[in-house]
Order: C-alpha cells, then sequence, then structure tokens
C-alpha cells in the first residue's frame, strides 16, 4: 500500500542542523512499532564517551585471538611477514573511511545503525540490512566464543591435565562444550547489565589486554635470545604475478573483518561527546592497533620459531608450551578479557538493536542480546575457521561483499542525498519522509540487489575447498569477486544517487525524498 500522507508545506523545513540534535520530548509517537526505549536518539547528557573511551573500545576489540591469527593466515597462503602486515595495515586504513562517515551520525542525533538505516531504506525496509548485519554479527560471535572456549580449554587442560582425553561429544571433548558453554554465559552476562557496563570493561580491558600481550612478546624474546628466523624467510609469492592474485582478495578479507563495524558504529557513536571524540579516537584505536597487533604476532611467531623449531601462530598454543602455572593462568586471565572484549562490543551490540528494531514492542536490547547468543551457537562456528581459504576467501570476502554494498548506501543518501541532515521525528513516525513506499524505499533495495550480485556474484571456490562452483556462482562475474568489498560500496554508492536523481536534499529543503 502506498501512503497517502501529504507532502510537507513549504515552510515545514528540516532547520541547518547543529553538531548535536536532541529530539524534542514528545516528538516521536509513544504508541508507533517502531520506536522503544533503545532505539530513541541517546539525550545529550548521556553522549559522554571520549576519545580515549573510542581509542580503548578499539584497542579492547582489535586485540583477540582472530586478530593474531589474521597474519598467520596470510602467511600460510604464500605471504612473507613484510607482506601480511603491510596487507592489514592497508586493509584498515581503507576500512577506517566509511567507519568514520557513517559514525558521524551518531554523535550528531544519537541514533544506532537501525534507526539511520531507516533514512536511506525506509521505515520497513531498514530491517533489510539491519538483519544481513545481525546474522554476520551473530555467525562472529560463535567464532570469538568458540575460539574463546578453545584457549580456555587449552590452558586449564595444560594446569589441571587430562581435560583433552575426555569422552567425546559431537566428536569433541566434553569439557571442550563445557569451556565453550561456560565462556558464552559469562558473556551474556555481562553484556545485559547494558552499555555503560560494557565502557567500562573496555576501559580497563584494553591496558590489560596490551600488557599481557607485550609480556608475551618479552617471554619469547627472553627464551629465543632475540628474533630472526621467521623473519629471514622469502615470501613464497614474491612481489609478482603470483602475489597479486592473492592480495587483492586478502586485502578484500581484511577489511571484512571490520566492515562488520563500518556499518553499525554508530551503535557506540551515539554515546559520543561530538565528532571529535569519535574521529580521534577511531583514528588512533583502529589502524595503529591492528597493525601493531599484527606485527607483535609475527615477532612472537618468529620467537616460537627459535625457541621450539616451529613457528606457533596460535598464542593459546604457544602459552601453553610453559609449565609456569602462574604464567598459565595470567594468560587464561588474558584470553577471557581479550574475547570478551571484542565479541560482546563487536559481536554482541549491533544485533541486539538490530533485533530490536525488527519488533520493537516484543524485543529490547537485552532480549537481542540472547537472541543473538542462542543463534551465535546454532551456526556451529568451528565449522568456519577450519581452513584459512574457508575463513579469509569464502567467509570474510562474502560477508565483505554484502556489507560494502549497504555501506555505500547509507554513505550516499546520508552525506549526498541529505548532506547529513535527518529529521529525527520522522525516523520513528510512519507516513513521514523516510515512509516512501509503504515503508521501504524502492531505490535503496534495488541499489542493494545490484551491488549485491555485483559483489558476491562472481564468488568462487578451489575444488574441494569451499561451497562455491569453481567458475563462480555467476561465471562473467569472477572477476570482480576478488574486489567484492569495494565493488558492492562503489557500485551501490553510485547507483542509489543516480536513482535519486534531482530529489537530493539540501540543507533546509523539504523534499527529502519525500513519502510517495
Amino acid at each position: 500500500m502506498t501512503s497517502t500522507a501529504p507532502p510537507p508545506p513549504p515552510q515545514d523545513r528540516i532547520p541547518a542542523a547543529p553538531d548535536r540534535v536532541e529530539l524534542p520530548a514528545g516528538a516521536a509517537p509513544d504508541d508507533s512499532r517502531f520506536v522503544n526505549a533503545d532505539l530513541l536518539p541517546v539525550p545529550l547528557e548521556r553522549r559522554d564517551w571520549t576519545t580515549y573511551n573510542f581509542a580503548a573500545l578499539w584497542v579492547g576489540m582489535a586485540h583477540n585471538i582472530p586478530s593474531w591469527l589474521l597474519a598467520s593466515g596470510l602467511v600460510a597462503l604464500g605471504m612473507d611477514w613484510k607482506q601480511a602486515v603491510f596487507t592489514i595495515a592497508l586493509a584498515n586504513l581503507i576500512v577506517l573511511g566509511p567507519m568514520l562517515l557513517t559514525g558521524h551520525a551518531g554523535p550528531k542525533y544519537g541514533i544506532p545503525f537501525p534507526v539511520l538505516a531507516r533514512a536511506s531504506f525506509g521505515l520497513r525496509g531498514a530491517n533489510l540490512p539491519a538483519l544481513i548485519r545481525a546474522a554476520v554479527a551473530c555467525a562472529w560471535f560463535g567464532i570469538q566464543t568458540w575460539i574463546g572456549g578453545v584457549g580456555i580449554f587449552t590452558l586449564l587442560g595444560k594446569i589441571f591435565g587430562g581435560w583433552a582425553n575426555a569422552d567425546e561429544i559431537g566428536g569433541q571433548p566434553w569439557t571442550l562444550w563445557l569451556c565453550f558453554i561456560l565462556f558464552w554465559a559469562l558473556e551474556l552476562a555481562i553484556i545485559y547489565r547494558g552499555m555503560d557496563t560494557l565502557r567500562r570493561f573496555e576501559n580497563w580491558a584494553a591496558p590489560f589486554v596490551i600488557v599481557g600481550a607485550l609480556a608475551l612478546l618479552v617471554w619469547v624474546a627472553v627464551k629465543a635470545g632475540g628474533f630472526g628466523p621467521l623473519l629471514d624467510q622469502p615470501s613464497k609469492l614474491g612481489w609478482g604475478k603470483e602475489f597479486w592474485p592473492v592480495f587483492f582478495p586478502s586485502l578484500m578479507g581484511m577489511i571484512a573483518f571490520w566492515a562488520t563495524l563500518s556499518l553499525n558504529i554508530p551503535d557506540f557513536t551515539r554515546f559520543g561527546a561530538g565528532q571529535r571524540a569519535q574521529i580521534r579516537g577511531q583514528s588512533l584505536g583502529l589502524p595503529t592497533t591492528m597493525t601493531l597487533f599484527a606485527l607483535l604476532s609475527v615477532l612472537v611467531t618468529s620467537g616460537s620459531q627459535a625457541v621450539y623449531g616451529e613457528a606457533i601462530w596460535d598464542p593459546v598454543q604457544l602459552v601453553a608450551r610453559t609449565d609456569n602455572v602462574f604464567g598459565l593462568l595470567y594468560a587464561l586471565v588474558t584470553v577471557l578479557v581479550a574475547t570478551i572484549s571484542v565479541n560482546i562490543a563487536a559481536n554482541v551490540v549491533s544485533p541486539a538493536y538490530d533485533l530490536a528494531n525488527l519488533a520493537p514492542k516484543l524485543i529490547n536490547f537485552r532480549t537481542g542480546a540472547l537472541v543473538t547468543g542462542v543463534v551465535g551457537v546454532v551456526i556451529m562456528p568451528w565449522k568456519l575457521t577450519e581452513t584459512p581459504e574457508l575463513y579469509i576467501f569464502t567467509w570474510l570476502g562474502l560477508v565483505g561483499g554484502l556489507l560494502g554494498t549497504v555501506a555505500g548506501i547509507l554513505i550516499a543518501d546520508y552525506w549526498i542525498v541529505r548532506r547529513t541532515v535527518l529529521d529525527l521525528a520522522d525516523l520513528y513516525r510512519p507516513g513521514g519522509r523516510y515512509w516512501y513506499t509503504n515503508g521501504w524505499n524502492w531505490r535503496a533495495v534495488a541499489a542493494f540487489a545490484v551491488g549485491g550480485v555485483l559483489a558476491v556474484g562472481g564468488s568462487h571456490s578451489e575444488p574441494g575447498k569451499g561451497p562455491f562452483p569453481a567458475d563462480g556462482l555467476v561465471p562473467f562475474l569472477k572477476p570482480l569477486a576478488d574486489y567484492g568489498w569495494a565493488v558492492g560500496l562503489a557500485s551501490s554508492l553510485v547507483l542509489y544517487v543516480v536513482l535519486t536523481g534531482r530529489e537530493s536534499v539540501t540543507p533546509g529543503s523539504s523534499t527529502a525524498p519525500a513519502a510517495r
């Protein structure tokens, strides 16, 4: 059904918005099916996150076992340590751009990602990108929880012994499943207490994890008497024609590692004290931390080769080589803190808001977090991390292509079409500027469909190493598959702007595009 709401009268204009906007009391309808307390804008007095809070958030999220293993995955594909660190550094500099662009709406309007998506997709249509983002986050939550559970299982087994020999259930020792379930419950207990608890946790988790990583570096350096063997290993790919076919899909995979956050970063920046806090905090926290962490993983692994005669990329497996009980306990706590830090921030907050957006009257933030936890187990995360090819090319590549497509539409709508000017009340009001056709903006859906097909239509796998045909899902799109995130973002951005055309809004304009 098409909305019959008349276009706003000429005098009803969106004023040029100041740096921070607050929703007037009573402006959003209380009985609307698009409103609940978690989706409404954060009041100005609660937008108090500083540069340190955002930097600490990123330090806490970046310092985790999967981040540590990124460099190892690239080396396993044939890169040397310099190529691996370069790829990771470049990827995080690239993804920082859309991160800052989509994050702008947070401090300015105090709204989470699914509410921002209503401006481009419509009040109902916003559930499309929100559910895609939620599905990805649920899978990531499961992956991180499984990796954390394995780490706890390994270290406790080293301390107490005999854990690995327990009876198996579903192909794994029951003690491993116990570690997984207990860790899962601990994560949900923390996030269930809300965003203020998360901020306090991240503030002290960040320096704790840094100290733990540096302690591991010092320990290995002392035992190795220095670094060298792995750093001297030449690339198996060189810098020629064999390198680039691996580099570009790997770059897209590294971008996809944080492409999830480039969409829902407003879920955090909505608590920001201003644009300067989120820009400085994210710029200091993301690219520098990820690059240094990749370099740290290479140095520690190099030391492990000097000490044990083999490169041990997994920090948990490396620590498990020691017989020092204190060191094992400290490593156990570090693994707990590091994994919880990234998982509840990156992979529970977003789907909690996204699911709340789906049914605000039935699902709040806490209920959404519990649903995330359940889905994260159902998807069997232990299957997604079996090989570097499956993890980097199939999982991260596919996710990156779809999320890049959504990011392109959000950036086009907020920055090019609306020039950062939104009507807060209409983001919650059926029949308003963002109602479009029965709650859906066909332009955004079309841009997403086209961009998504271009980004992931050529997805392919080597025989026996993935779920896709060797020639690609759509064979003539196969050459684009290695650039999925960039293709999705660029194509959806351009197409959305073209479809919107002369309906672009300028500050003070009343033509949003309006309801149809």
